[in-house]
Formats: C-alpha cells, structure tokens, sequence
C-alpha cells in the first residue's frame, strides 16, 4: 500500500462520496478503483460526478467565465509526490477533487472571478471548498482556492450551512 504507517480510511459503498482522504486518512487497500469520464482536456474524474461538474461549468460559462478542470485524477500522483500529500493520500486519487481555474491561467490572481462564483454556487452542484481559510488544522492542509471535492448535494447545502469542513461534517 502507499503511505505505510498512514491510516486507511473509513470507507462505505453507501457513503462514497464522503469518503475522507488526507494526511492521516489514506485511500483503503480495498477501495475500488473508480469508473472514471475523461474530460475534453485529458484530466479524468469518478464518472458519477461529471454530471453535476459539468452543469457546474455550463452555468459558470452562461455566467461569463471560462473554467477548466487543471488537476484531477491524472495529475494526483506527480503532484503528491510535488508537494504535500503521499501518494495514496491524495483526494486527486479518488477522482473525487477537481481544481478548478479559468481557462489558460497561469496563477490564482488569474481565476479571482471563477474561484468567487465556485465559494459562492459550487455547494449547489455536491461540491465543497476543501481548504477553506482557516481550516489548517482540521484538514491538514493550507487554503487552496481551486481545490473542489464532490461530497454530494446534501452534503455540500449541509457543510455550506454550518461552515463545516468534510472532516468536521462526518464525525
């Protein structure tokens, strides 16, 4: 297994979308490897969320913006291994976390609009802001912008609401 000496996350086929993987939580031996959709862009997701990524993106471009998956599944293991997260401790991994900038940037000051619309809409489509400000501690990661994750419609209304973290929310 990847991340020896790391955890294995609590996994249920009911609650898949819940699932958490982070520092301390890594993907489950068992878990099964996802159906995934590639996206026009060669990134690929968990097939069960395209639909709702991509009324996302339809009403994010009926808004004036320009969005673009710049990390999914494909890119988790260059990029765990590139900065925080040990393979196998990558939510990219699942193909359940997206980020998302505007199409063509070439850093955050470039996304400001598209990353406002998602703080704002993206828990109306099942997704949450993973890393939001002040969360550190809790998530074990920094605020990230860009970095989305499917946990479901109900799920994201209820962690919209409350201002809970993935973490927080199944305890």
């Amino acid at each position: 297994p990847f991340a020896p000496g790391v955890a294995q996350a609590k996994y249920s086929p009911s609650s898949w979308s819940l699932i958490v993987v982070n520092r301390w939580n890594r993907i489950p031996d068992d878990y099964p490897a996802p159906k995934l959709t590639r996206l026009s862009n060669g990134e690929s997701v968990d097939s069960r969320i395209y639909p709702d990524l991509q009324r996302m993106f339809d009403d994010m471009r009926a808004a004036g913006l320009h969005p673009e998956v710049t990390s999914a599944k494909e890119e988790a293991r260059r990029q765990a291994s590139q900065w925080v997260a040990e393979p196998g401790t990558s939510e990219h991994e699942l193909g359940l976390a997206v980020d998302i900038n505007a199409s063509g940037a070439t850093g955050t000051k470039d996304s400001v609009n598209e990353h406002q619309w998602l703080a704002d809409n993206a828990w109306r489509y099942g997704f949450i802001l993973r890393y939001p400000r002040g969360k550190t501690d809790v998530t074990g990661n920094a605020y990230e912008s860009w970095h989305y994750r499917y946990v479901g419609a109900e799920a994201a209304k209820a962690m919209h609401e409350s201002g809970q973290t993935l973490e927080e929310y199944v305890k």
